[in-house]
């Protein structure tokens, strides 16, 4: 039986024609080479979302990789207002670290129905890192802020400048190594009393050290401090830190005075 093409059908065919040139428009107007990079990296779903992105004007340039892990690759961007941004993008074919999320998702009441789909997965994780990311703002903690997320892509705001991104604490000295401790545990206080989140991997490889303040990053596995896994990775993260600032002679605090106090149960580290 032959269909006869309805305006609507019309209507959304040349949509469909006008948003695919606008795409490759946009291609070409970006770092081919970079973009070359993204494509034999990431599937056709990532590279729609990239797409989306652009077209929503979150996005108006992507330049080099900053970060490159086994999870996902950071990339260094800037808005249509030229203010730069960090681009992350999740791997979906990693499957030794999607098996991994799954005891930092579990438990947590705001992923109550998540599918057990690897890409679903993945999408979740990101969404879960956005997430905290609003909730560590919102406390005052120093960490990128937030600014959208599309399937496996985060954006954030840039620590850095012109594309050099801030060192990362293991790669450079504190000015005031006791100074940066001190700010580093009011951080952490901030993130477990107001956020309600422990970050669960801190240590010397999450900080950035931007204008001699401790910035915290990768807050993708950090869990609510009423999950049942909180107690334990929040002293995980007192001993790293104290492990880290007590190589560089600073005198630490006691483990189990440090955990009272940033949990808001004690006014005082001494």
């Amino acid at each position: 039986m032959h269909l006869v093409s309805t305006p609507e059908r019309i209507e959304k065919k040349a949509d469909a024609i006008q948003r695919r040139y606008e795409e490759e428009s946009l291609m070409l107007d970006k770092d081919q080479e970079e973009f070359k990079v993204i494509e034999e990296v990431f599937d056709r779903l990532t590279l729609e979302g990239v797409y989306k992105l652009i077209r929503k004007k979150v996005i108006d340039r992507i330049y080099g990789v900053i970060k490159s892990g086994k999870e996902a690759r950071v990339y260094w961007g800037q808005d249509p207002k030229g203010v730069e941004l960090a681009i992350k993008i999740y791997y979906t074919s990693t499957s030794d670290f999607r098996r991994g999320m799954i005891k930092y998702i579990k438990g947590d009441r705001r992923f109550k129905r998540v599918s057990k789909s690897p890409r679903s997965i993945i999408y979740t994780w990101t969404q879960k890192e956005y997430k905290n990311l609003q909730l560590v703002e919102e406390a005052g903690v120093n960490a990128p802020r937030p600014i959208a997320f599309h399937r496996n892509i985060l954006v954030m705001t840039f620590i850095g400048e012109d594309g050099i991104p801030a060192p990362l604490l293991r790669e450079v000295d504190p000015i005031d190594p006791d100074d940066f401790y001190i700010k580093l545990l009011n951080d952490m206080r901030l993130l477990f009393t107001k956020s309600k989140l422990v970050h669960g991997d801190l240590s010397e490889y999450n900080v950035m050290v931007w204008e001699d303040v401790p910035v915290i990053f990768d807050v993708s596995q950090a869990l609510l401090s009423t999950h049942p896994l909180a107690e334990s990775l929040l002293q995980r993260d007192i001993a790293n830190v104290n492990t880290y600032f007590k190589r560089l002679g600073v005198e630490v605090f006691d483990a189990s005075k440090m955990e009272l106090w940033i949990k808001g149960e004690s006014e005082n580290l001494s």
